[in-house]
């Protein structure tokens, strides 16, 4: 008789999966609705859009989105490489790091749910493509977003580019179905929910997506 074929070994659901190489990955759909839930969240950036929207229109801020999106990318290659290289070598850093982001992150859920939306007309010109562009490079939650996708959501070991590409790709794609959303729905969603029972009822839903995510990674099956 030949030889018995070797048992076929499937990963845990939700985890990420070592390649054939050897090299470990991200947990691809957990990060995807984190950052669906954290790109969907009111806060510096989206709320610019969405005054940008209710004053000028989504037309005439397509530059000013188009840097939004980009901006971004600014902050994501820097962070990857940096806690890449941390996480092999000194691991222990990485996973504490990863508790301390998501602690920050839940803070963030907390204000985000106890935040209320307010817009108002804008006057003068409207902002461009540079003014996106320096958006989220200045902006804290994208760093403690960026941050926490890094720690909770890739495994030690993963390679810098592979982390960085994968978390890249995923941000922009969601980006560039969301952002543009906040700012053509700015004046709708500033008239019909602000001031409402369903205002408080949006902020709770989106600041408990963020949470359910993050806690999903470090209890239920994320990256180890």
């Amino acid at each position: 008789m030949g030889e018995r074929d070797a048992p076929i070994v499937r990963p845990e659901a939700g985890r990420a999966a070592p390649s054939g190489d050897g090299a470990v990955s991200v947990a691809l759909f957990p990060f995807l609705a984190f950052a669906a839930s954290q790109v969907g969240t009111p806060g510096p950036a989206n709320m610019a859009l969405m005054t940008t929207g209710a004053g000028f229109g989504l037309r005439a801020a397509l530059p000013f989105v188009a840097g939004v999106v980009l901006g971004k990318q600014l902050v994501i290659w820097p962070v990857g490489f940096g806690l890449m290289e941390l996480a092999t070598l000194y691991p222990g850093a990485f996973v504490a790091l990863k508790y301390i982001s998501a602690a920050y992150i839940f803070w963030l859920a907390w204000r985000v749910a106890n935040m209320r939306l307010a817009t108002g007309a804008t006057g003068g010109k409207v902002p461009g493509f540079m003014a996106g562009l320096a958006v989220h490079p200045l902006n804290p939650k994208a760093w403690a977003m960026i941050t926490g996708g890094f720690t909770a959501f890739v495994a030690p070991g993963t390679p810098a580019l592979q982390a960085t590409a994968t978390i890249a790709i995923c941000l922009f794609m969601v980006q560039v179905v969301l952002h543009p959303c906040w700012t053509l729905g700015g004046e709708l969603i500033a008239r019909t929910v602000t001031g409402t029972r369903w205002e408080k009822f949006l902020m709770w839903t989106l600041a408990a997506l963020t949470v359910a995510s993050v806690v999903f990674v470090l209890f239920g099956g994320g990256t180890p």
